[in-house]
């Protein structure tokens, strides 16, 4: 039994005339009477009771069109599946995530991904930035969000945020009535820290800030993730400095402020291995390019608007 057959007979069963039926096959009638008669003779089965005037479906041949219908739209969306998988818009993929990202730049990414690639699903990791480029390097996740862009070859990166870093402190904090905080105002003062480990690229950051300015701040704690600094700053164990985006964490809870004539500035890049071979990475990327492009990419833009 062959698909060329079940095309035939359906086409036979739906107009109930084999010279119709071989018009819409682009074919002649000998030759479509031919292939009916070798799908009877390979099932076993008479399909079509041939009148003098008329023609129609056996009993048999009644509930195998169904069936043959069925086959051939598996067979038709086997197909599809199949060039849609080629070309990346039907699959899976992993994507890695800082935690402060995952409140702010993935959840639109992820809508705006919904209705792009609504066939895409998409696995989600919340990692630290190293972490995730060992995952990268492992093949553990497809596409990752990271604070720090690497200079091996084989990865691809595109910087899609850039936010400036801010002090936070407790509500009831004496440097809670300034409107900016200089470097040296946290000179001695109890301070919450990313630890080098799990946060090195806020650690050196701040670490380069403090050095700069000739700071030496009280270390209290060393966390690796912001929301976990937060809650320290929250309990008033000390101040900390985190990127603008830690505000959509503790709204109303913890005071925000700018550092004063300080360029410092977090930065999100989304990376890939240039050599994995997921069909659905490349559309996912290009999806992601277009969007961070809309947003202006330049999201400092937003960040600092939400300062003014």
């Amino acid at each position: 039994m062959e698909l060329y057959q079940l095309r035939c007979f359906v086409m036979v069963a739906e107009e109930l005339h084999f010279g119709r039926a071989a018009q819409r096959l682009f074919m002649t009638q000998p030759p479509l009477s031919r292939q009916i008669q070798l799908l009877e003779r390979s099932l076993g089965v008479t399909l079509i009771d041939r009148g003098n005037r008329r023609i129609k479906l056996t009993s048999a041949g009644q509930h195998f069109l169904r069936d043959a219908r069925h086959v051939l739209a598996y067979t038709e969306q086997a197909a599809d599946s199949a060039r849609r998988l080629e070309h990346g818009e039907l699959g899976q993929l992993v994507l890695g995530f800082t935690a402060v990202s995952g409140y702010r730049l993935i959840p639109g990414l992820l809508e705006h991904a919904a209705n792009r690639l609504p066939n895409v699903s998409v696995d989600l990791r919340e990692m630290v930035s190293g972490a995730q480029m060992q995952a990268l390097e492992a093949g553990m996740i497809d596409v990752g969000f990271v604070r720090r862009a690497s200079t091996r070859q084989y990865f691809d990166y595109q910087l899609i945020s850039r936010e400036p870093l801010m002090v936070v402190m407790p509500n009831q904090h004496a440097l809670a009535t300034h409107t900016e905080i200089a470097i040296t105002d946290l000179d001695q003062q109890p301070f919450v820290m990313y630890s080098q480990d799990e946060g090195g690229y806020f650690y050196d950051c701040i670490a380069g800030l403090f050095t700069l300015a000739g700071v030496c701040p009280h270390y209290r704690y060393f966390m690796g993730q912001t929301h976990s600094i937060l809650g320290l700053v929250k309990a008033g164990l000390g101040v900390a400095i985190v990127p603008a985006a830690a505000r959509d964490l503790y709204v109303g809870q913890l005071q925000f402020r700018p550092l004063k004539n300080a360029e410092a500035h977090a930065e999100v890049y989304r990376v890939v291995r240039r050599d994995n071979d997921n069909p659905a990475v490349g559309p996912f990327v290009r999806m992601a390019q277009a969007y961070f492009e809309t947003l202006g990419t330049d999201v400092s833009k937003k960040n600092q608007a939400d300062l003014d």
